[in-house]
Formats: C-alpha cells, sequence, structure tokens
C-alpha cells in the first residue's frame, strides 16, 4: 500500500478520512465550439470529476493528505458531430517532496488522439475488464499510469500491478473501436497510449523505472537534508536512463521523463560541481536534444 510508504516520509494525521486514490482538478477548454449546446461540456465537467475523483482504481485505502494531485485540461479541437468529438488530452500529476512543500511533476504529457461521443447527462462507467467506451477508457488508462509512476517513486519498482492494469485497459478496446479511433494501436504512431505500456513494461526499460525509484526516494527526498548526497543520486539515476536510451532509442518513456523533469533537473544541477554540471548537461542534451539550448543554462549558472 502507498500509505507504508508514505509514512516513511512525513506525519499523517490520524483523525483524516479515507477516500479515493486521486484527485483530479478538471478544465475543459471549446476554443472552436460552433454547434454544440455548452452546457454539455459542464454536464461533462461534472461526470469528469465523479468519474476520476470518486471512483475506486484499486482496492488500497487513502488518507486525504495520501491523495494524488492531479490536473487535467481536455481541449475540445473539433466537432465531428453534435454528440461526437476530439480532443487535446492535458494531464499532470504530481508527487510530494520530503522535507519541503515542493510538489514534483511525475507525468506531464498531451495526448492528441482523443475522441469521443458524449451526450448530455451520459454517465462515465468504469470497468477495468469490460470496454465502455473510449473516454472513460483513455481516462482509466492514464489513472493506472499516474498510479504507476506514483509507486514507482516509493518503491523500487512499486507500480507493477498499475501498469499490469493499464495494459489490461488497453487489450480490452476491441478492434471494431481501434479501426476508428488513434491511441490504441502501434500502427497509430510512436507516440500514443500503445508505446506508454510498451515502453514501461519492456524489460529493456526496466533500469529506468529503478532509476525513476533512485531519483525521488534517494535523490529528491534527500535534497533538504543532504543536496551533495541527494544530486549524486540524481545523477546516477540520469545514468541509468542513459543506458536504458542506449538499449531502446527514442524511447516514449525517456522523453515523457524529460517532459515532466527538464526544469526541476535544471535547477537541481545549476548548485552543482563543476564536473556534475558537465556530465548533466552531456547526457540531457543527448537524451532530450531538442531543449539542450535549456540544458546549458546549467553551465553558464
Amino acid at each position: 500500500m502507498r500509505i507504508l510508504f508514505f509514512l516513511l516520509l512525513t506525519t499523517i494525521s490520524v483523525n483524516s478520512s479515507f477516500g479515493q486514490e486521486v484527485e483530479f482538478q478538471i478544465t475543459i477548454n471549446t476554443p472552436k465550439l460552433q454547434t454544440t449546446d455548452p452546457k454539455v461540456f459542464e454536464d461533462l465537467k461534472g461526470n469528469l470529476e465523479n468519474f476520476l475523483n470518486n471512483q475506486k482504481f484499486t482496492d488500497h485505502e487513502y488518507k486525504l493528505e495520501e491523495k494524488i494531485q492531479c490536473n487535467i485540461q481536455l481541449t475540445i479541437r473539433e466537432e465531428v458531430s453534435a454528440t461526437s468529438f476530439r480532443a487535446d488530452l492535458n494531464i499532470q500529476s504530481t508527487r510530494p517532496v520530503y522535507g519541503s512543500t515542493y510538489e514534483t511533476a511525475l507525468l506531464t504529457h498531451v495526448d492528441k488522439d482523443v475522441e469521443f461521443t458524449y451526450e448530455q447527462f451520459q454517465p462515465l462507467e468504469y470497468s477495468k475488464n469490460v470496454y465502455n467506451d473510449n473516454l472513460s477508457s483513455i481516462l482509466s488508462f492514464y489513472v493506472y499510469i499516474i498510479l504507476g509512476l506514483d509507486y514507482d517513486s516509493f518503491a523500487n519498482l512499486g507500480g507493477d500491478d498499475y501498469f499490469q492494469s493499464a495494459q489490461d485497459i488497453l487489450s480490452t478496446v476491441p478492434p471494431n473501436v481501434t479501426d476508428k479511433v488513434k491511441g490504441w494501436r502501434s500502427l497509430d504512431g510512436n507516440r500514443n497510449r500503445y508505446w506508454i505500456i510498451e515502453n514501461i513494461l519492456q524489460p529493456r526499460v526496466r533500469p529506468m523505472r529503478e532509476a525513476f525509484y533512485t531519483y525521488h526516494r534517494e535523490g529528491l527526498d534527500l535534497m533538504s537534508s543532504d543536496p551533495e548526497t541527494g544530486r549524486a543520486n540524481i545523477m546516477k539515476a540520469l545514468g541509468e536512463i542513459e543506458r536504458v536510451g542506449r538499449a531502446y532509442p527514442n524511447a516514449m518513456i525517456v522523453q515523457m521523463f524529460f517532459n515532466a523533469k527538464r526544469k526541476e533537473l535544471v535547477e537541481i544541477f545549476k548548485g552543482g560541481t563543476r564536473t556534475e554540471k558537465t556530465r548533466a548537461v552531456q547526457i540531457m542534451s543527448k537524451l532530450d536534444a531538442a531543449n539542450a539550448i535549456e540544458y546549458r543554462k546549467i553551465i553558464r549558472s
């Protein structure tokens, strides 16, 4: 249970009530809305909040302080019909860092392959083993990715069960759906839901999951009390991620890591030794080449 990991990090009030695992803040943007009644999206927002925040996705009990903080921004990109839409889903989750008020990003991702149908007052239903509709499957998939990342950050390879649940959801999407909507198949491109879970479950990516634990539990969580050791462990984690990058070039999960951690890494290594700065910039510029200019700020600090 995540509570056992979290109790190692912080004191939790024994009077807090138990609840669901995640707490989502949800925003729906409709910049190109032309025909659909805006009340449909007001209703959808309420349905998303109920689906995500009141549904239990695991058998574990979470106290209020343990809930994983998440944000969703759903931007309606196209009205295919009055009840059918294409959208971008911007999803984020964070984790508290021990000994500070800082929240570190675990996931910062935009899914551009979100297609769904929705009628006002239509409930969203959760089922891990049965496909109901594309939107609830997409949301459930990402909840399990978030849970897996969160548990991996507190215990070495602690997210196994949740990543398998994400894989199970992907497997329930029937061919007649994947033929019509994108994001669930390898054929749909190299940056989609299929590749997220494929990367995570790949044996050659396993060292990155172990590095994820090292980065958070042995790195960030030490920064307030022992910044030199914390930074050294974060450097160790980067070395493992570099090894994964060599074994699996252009792995989506590596890019997702840097999407979440880029700014944080720059700030961490600004306080490092010259050797640490040089090595960090070398690794990050190679694995996240599009943002090499951002990493060079470390050298100049």
